[in-house]
């Protein structure tokens, strides 16, 4: 595991463009995972502002809440096409499917990654319970795409991009921690003092599906990149 300390937000931000943009150079059709939430925002602006050529990358996002529809201002997929898919060119971009079956969603997406050999690059975040997609603590390390149920914590969070607690979705889409640990590559972006110490569970804690972010310590090419303030307590 590579640990990589930026000053602030804006420089982790541009560490983290700076190396999507060379891994696209590198493999031009490269297949990529991708976030939502406020830390990747900063990263998405970067690259829409540089305008690389992503004309052969495919996208899979890794988790959409289940039942919202995807013109809600609140979906992830309004949320990617607002920040990144409508301003930059992509071969292909994939979303879980929010409406219909769950349970057929969950294994049309995971046949979906298996039909694209796997992902290149997973860009990941972490919650502050220690999540990472939606796959919250007590998920199994093996699990594949599946229906989350999101816990409390998760949903406080997440009640800020929403008009009242109440409103926010209590189940989700989410790519499981085992599809996820065979990405070839694993990038996590950690900003702000409230996930210091979550970060330090992460990174020197025990391996434990209480803090299912733990288990990026069993995977051979992961780095994760915090900013000072994310990182005061490693």
């Amino acid at each position: 595991m590579k640990i990589i300390i930026e000053e602030n937000y804006d420089s982790l931000s541009d560490r983290v463009a700076d190396l999507v943009i060379e891994r696209v150079k590198e493999k031009p059709n490269l297949t990529v995972g991708l976030i939502t939430g406020s830390t990747p925002i900063g990263l998405y602006k970067r690259l829409v502002d540089s305008q690389p050529d992503f004309s052969g990358v495919t996208s899979f996002n890794v988790d959409e809440y289940l039942g919202l529809p995807k013109n809600s201002p609140q979906s992830y997929y309004h949320f990617m096409h607002e920040n990144l898919f409508d301003h930059l060119d992509f071969n292909q971009n994939f979303i879980p499917e929010s409406e219909g079956d769950p349970l057929q969603s969950c294994r049309d997406y995971e046949k979906k990654i298996k039909d694209f050999k796997g992902i290149d690059l997973q860009l990941l975040g972490v919650g502050r319970n220690g999540h990472i997609a939606f796959n919250e603590p007590g998920t199994s390390f093996d699990s594949r795409t599946h229906v989350a149920n999101l816990s409390e914590k998760t949903i406080e969070a997440n009640s800020r991009f929403f008009k009242s607690r109440e409103d926010v979705p209590k189940r989700a889409i989410t790519v499981g921690l085992g599809t996820l640990m065979e990405a070839r590559e694993i990038i996590v972006l950690v900003a702000g003092e409230k996930k210091a110490d979550i970060c330090r569970k992460v990174i020197k804690g025990p391996v434990t599906t209480d803090v299912p972010a733990s288990v990026l310590q069993r995977h051979g090419n992961v780095t994760i990149i915090l900013d000072k303030d994310a990182a005061k307590l490693i």
